[in-house]
């Protein structure tokens, strides 16, 4: 299967005035064409700074990112991006908001055909309705769905997702779980998910990897041999709990903390 996303080596400091921080040390990760990956890993290990590398909005001190075959050494408008505070414009609609990408990297696209784009995802997501409402009027879980939406309106190779759930409740954040993997089903893509939750990274990724404590390398690769079709259900099945034993116990290692928990 080819790699869509393939990390060589790389390795990245941060200048401050105490000097450089090393946050990524060698890392390397591969992710396939067409699969979901999930990067867990101790808090200030460098999961952000891994996205702004395959983003393109960062370079690396040493190694290489390669995205479709090439060499990434600025922003790729084949990216799309999703943040835990989905920023959108007061002034604009929730319609006008997830179209911006489409006036950016398409602009000679049709506006009734951009408007139908944007109308198809949001009914999709369960925003039919509220597309001439203001960001403010819709609620945390509406704006990150409406968000959603905007990261892959323009049909993105990559969707980077930076702890876009992490300032949900539960309820709203399994139930964007499930809205997820529909969108995923009927807009195939390639996804690198960044999470602090264990859970999440099962029922969403294909595979999860476990980077060490900074300076972060690949510590540990996760297969999640589970169905594509996922109820929150499968995270109570036997397999689905062995799975996050095994990445709690890695996430222990990576906070150097042994013995893991059994």
């Amino acid at each position: 299967m080819k790699h869509l996303i393939d990390i060589k080596g790389v390795s990245h400091a941060y200048k401050t005035k105490h000097g450089p921080l090393p946050v990524l040390d060698g890392l390397t990760v591969e992710v396939p064409k067409g699969e979901f990956c999930a990067v867990v890993g101790p808090s200030g290990c460098g999961k952000s700074t891994l996205t702004r590398l395959v983003s393109g909005l960062m370079r690396p001190d040493r190694g290489t990112v390669i995205l479709d075959g090439q060499e990434v050494t600025s922003p790729r408008k084949t990216v799309g991006m999703a943040f835990q505070n989905p920023v959108m414009l007061e002034w604009r609609t929730i319609l006008e908001n997830v179209m911006l990408p489409l006036e950016i990297v398409a602009p000679e696209m049709k506006k009734s055909d951009a408007e139908a784009r944007a109308m198809h995802l949001l009914e999709m997501v369960g925003l039919k309705g509220f597309e001439n409402k203001r960001p403010s009027e819709l609620s945390g879980g509406m704006r990150q769905r409406a968000s959603l939406c905007r990261a892959i309106v323009h049909k993105p190779q990559v969707l980077i997702m930076d702890e876009p759930f992490g300032a949900l409740d539960n309820f709203t954040r399994e139930d964007l779980w499930q809205t997820m993997r529909d969108l995923r089903a009927a807009e195939p893509f390639t996804c690198v998910l960044i999470t602090h939750d264990l859970r999440e990274s099962v029922f969403l990724g294909d595979q999860v990897i476990v980077l060490s404590g900074r300076p972060a390398r690949t510590q540990y690769v996760l297969n999640v041999d589970l169905p594509a079709d996922r109820t929150i259900d499968i995270l109570y099945d036997p397999k689905a709990v062995d799975m996050l034993h095994v990445l709690r116990d890695q996430i222990r290692i990576a906070q150097g903390r042994d013995g893991g928990l059994h």
